[in-house]
């Protein structure tokens, strides 16, 4: 994948480095590697087709957000925008949020070739520029959580940006995935790290500047930060890989899927 800011990468490794240099590496990788990412992945995804995983759980058969119909739903790192295509297509009122310019740039060519107007915001998702109460439904696949150090302030803007009984959907690398190398064979079937090792997988350059990092939590503490945020957990979906899949996805992959769990699903609402 590109180097965001030009300099090489010197190591990678698990290790703790400031959350505001953490944090900010996200939106400068993904717009430096946007069109790479999907030039690999934009045919499996589908300019206009929600899709929560690499195992091809797809929402037009799981309906994890529940009945959407006359309800305004927001995507949270939506990347090409995608999913919410997908639901503009089915008559659904959706948003998407992305903190990724050069993915959004994606988004309206996407928009161009299928002839769907999907309403794109570039945002953080820990500070969403909406008002409260705005959205009946709120959802991500692999997006935002993943990349930035302080994911309870995700969950709490979520909650902040939904009506009450609202819900919250969102697909993350399933935890136990973290002690396991990231190896789509049988190499990544061998423990190496502790699950309780929560430092960060992160990529540097000589200088020290942070290339990239993506950041692990595990399953006590997803369900703490969601219970913070005042949601109540509804399902964990681990989707199963498919007979006959065999597509590869960095580490996912169907030597590993027939092990190991490689998504987890959080469904959750808020109180009516």
């Amino acid at each position: 994948m590109t180097n965001p800011t030009d300099e090489p990468l010197a190591e990678a490794g698990y290790r703790d480095v400031p959350h505001a240099a953490g944090g900010a590496a996200g939106r400068r990788w993904w717009d430096a590697n946007a069109e790479e990412y999907l030039a690999e992945h934009g045919e499996f995804l589908g300019p206009a087709d929600f899709c929560w995983c690499p195992e091809g759980l797809r929402e037009q058969d799981a309906r994890l957000l529940g009945d959407v119909s006359g309800a305004r739903v927001l995507e949270i790192g939506a990347g090409a925008a995608q999913c919410s295509r997908w639901l503009v297509g089915e008559g659904v009122a959706a948003v998407a949020t992305d903190v990724s310019a050069g993915m959004l740039r994606a988004a309206r060519r996407y928009d161009a070739a299928t002839g769907l107007r999907t309403p794109a915001v570039q945002a953080d998702a820990r500070a969403l520029p909406f008002a409260s109460g705005s959205f009946d439904v709120a959802f991500t696949a692999y997006g935002a959580l993943p990349f930035v150090p302080d994911t309870a302030r995700v969950h709490r803007e979520v909650a902040r940006v939904l009506r009450p009984g609202g819900r919250w959907v969102f697909a993350v690398t399933h935890p136990v995935r973290w002690a396991f190398p990231d190896d789509p064979g049988e190499g990544g079937l061998v423990v190496t790290r502790s699950y309780f090792d929560r430092r960060p997988y992160v990529e540097l350059a000589a200088s020290g500047a942070v290339l990239y990092a993506e950041y692990h939590r595990t399953l006590g503490d997803v369900v703490g930060e969601l219970a913070s945020a005042g949601f109540v957990l509804d399902r964990l979906v681990e989707p199963e890989w498919p007979a006959g899949h065999d597509r590869i996805w960095g580490g996912w992959g169907p030597v590993r899927g027939a092990r190991l769990p490689g998504t987890a699903i959080f469904v959750s609402h808020l109180p009516g």
